[in-house]
């Protein structure tokens, strides 16, 4: 029988820092260290970790060379959805601010994911960027590729959805109190069944707003329901059918704070579609952009971030990080209600 000599072999995976870490089972930045001969890292750890490399033949990335020496300074952003108002303004404050200091953004879309928010965090440090802006994945709660860049003393701030404050910047908002105060202009106008949408309880942002969302219920005396509190994925698809569910009920809510801006307009389209008023059956006002809420009928009551303003903290704080300030910053930028259509039931 005829063999096929001109067969393509199977394409070979390209080794990188994160494979040889994990066959050596140490960190990314030990790896990085000892290839470059690092004193931190033992004569014998640097052997083993140059044997398995040459062994696997693991090639330095040339693209990330020729940045270095040739290319601008860069940074490297990573949001959950890249396609959404929020953090397209976010990027942009970024990028007037690190043109201001010689830098070039490169971005990354995590979609959400934590397995696409880690790859990106190793394409970084694979460029070697100077340092990182991030904003969690909803489904990350495993933090340790975030600390691998502590440990290689590369510069990470966290925007919007936070975590491990003892060790990173961030910037985020006040949600707690603008979930207050629109819980409060629910109350003010006439609502008393009011439900909170969520996303996943995990995250900081989640908890803040939920928080504010109780505790304008508990200042107002007003019975705080576990039916009306619906918290699970930032999803459409989802919000769109547990807002449904929420409507559905004999004891329906007669007003809703909505997440964010994939949830509220989730909400608004549920309302809609069961044939209900709003605001006189169901009242509503979530946090989302004021480019999409001035624009729906009726126009819709939101709590907006000031989201190119955030990205321009962000990165004011990463260029200090860069420049040798160690300190860990935590800023809050203020967001604004805007009271349209939605909300008031008088």
């Amino acid at each position: 029988m005829a063999t096929n000599n001109n067969k393509k072999p199977a394409p070979r995976h390209r080794t990188s820092l994160k494979d040889l870490a994990r066959e050596l089972g140490v960190s990314i930045a030990t790896v990085s260290r000892a290839l470059r001969s690092s004193p931190e890292i033992g004569k014998e750890m640097q052997q083993r970790v140059k044997e398995l490399a040459k062994l696997k033949n693991y090639r330095p990335n040339p693209f990330a060379q020729s940045l270095r020496r040739e290319a601008p300074k860069i940074i490297g952003v990573v949001v959950p959805r890249l396609e959404t108002h929020y953090y397209a303004a976010v990027l942009s404050g970024i990028e007037a601010e690190a043109l201001k200091s010689g830098y070039s953004v490169i971005s990354a879309n995590s979609h959400e994911d934590f397995e696409t928010e880690t790859r990106a965090i190793d394409n970084f440090v694979s460029m070697h960027v100077e340092g990182v802006i991030a904003c969690l994945a909803q489904t990350t709660t495993d933090y340790s590729h975030f600390e691998e860049l502590a440990d290689m003393g590369i510069p990470l701030v966290f925007f919007g959805r936070t975590c491990l404050p003892e060790k990173f910047s961030s910037v985020k908002a006040n949600g707690d109190e603008a979930a207050q105060q629109a819980t409060q202009h629910l109350i003010d106008t006439g609502s008393r069944r009011i439900a909170f949408v969520g996303g996943p309880n995990h995250l900081d942002m989640v908890r803040r707003r939920k928080h504010g969302y109780l505790e304008a219920l508990r200042e107002n005396r007003m019975p705080i329901l576990r039916e009306m509190v619906v918290c699970g994925k930032i999803d459409y698809l989802w919000a769109l059918e547990s807002t449904m569910q929420l409507l559905q009920r004999e004891d329906r809510p007669d007003a809703i704070l909505a997440f964010n801006d994939i949830i509220t307009f989730a909400a608004f389209t549920a309302i809609k579609q069961l044939g209900l008023r709003i605001p006189e059956d169901v009242a509503l006002i979530g946090f989302t952009d004021d480019v999409h809420a001035a624009y729906v009928t009726p126009q819709m009551s939101a709590i907006q971030d000031q989201s190119h303003l955030m990205g321009e903290r962000a990165c004011k704080m990463l260029m200090k990080n860069i420049g040798g300030d160690q300190t860990i910053y935590h800023e809050i930028v203020p967001q604004e209600i805007v009271i349209r259509q939605t909300s008031a039931k008088k």
